[in-house]
């Protein structure tokens, strides 16, 4: 089973990609509650360049509120990470991560229906870009 689910976006600046996938995000009841700049902190932190990569952290608060009364670990696998990076070819990939996937780890069936709630809602947003 792949563990994330993607869309390659051609003839999009990396910025306006991320704006995009952040407006999608919240059209599908996701707020993004971080947000890394990897090539920024590789630079400051290692002194290397890096491509355009961003991770965004993002939750549907009612759907992580119905996880955590399952599982109280859960929130280690929180939130669900979507990342919007430059490829070699000068378009811009974002993908987003497959929480059934994730979740099947964590071994209680109670999460199976939350997580397909979530997986279906992070395919639409993908679908949306």
């Amino acid at each position: 089973m792949a563990y994330y689910f993607a869309k390659t976006l051609s003839g999009v600046a990396f910025d306006d990609a991320v704006a995009r996938t952040t407006e999608a995000l919240k059209e599908h009841g996701f707020g993004v509650l971080t947000e890394i700049d990897v090539r920024a902190t590789m630079k400051k932190k290692l002194g290397v360049d890096f491509r355009n990569y961003r991770i965004l952290g993002a939750c549907n608060p009612e759907l992580a509120h119905r996880a955590l009364q399952q599982e109280d670990k859960i929130g280690t696998m929180l939130p669900c990470n979507v990342i919007v990076q430059e490829t070699d070819g000068g378009s811009v990939e974002v993908a987003a991560v497959d929480p059934v996937a994730s979740m099947q780890a964590v071994g209680n069936p109670g999460l199976g229906d939350v997580a397909q709630q979530v997986r279906g809602r992070l395919q639409e947003v993908i679908a949306a870009l």
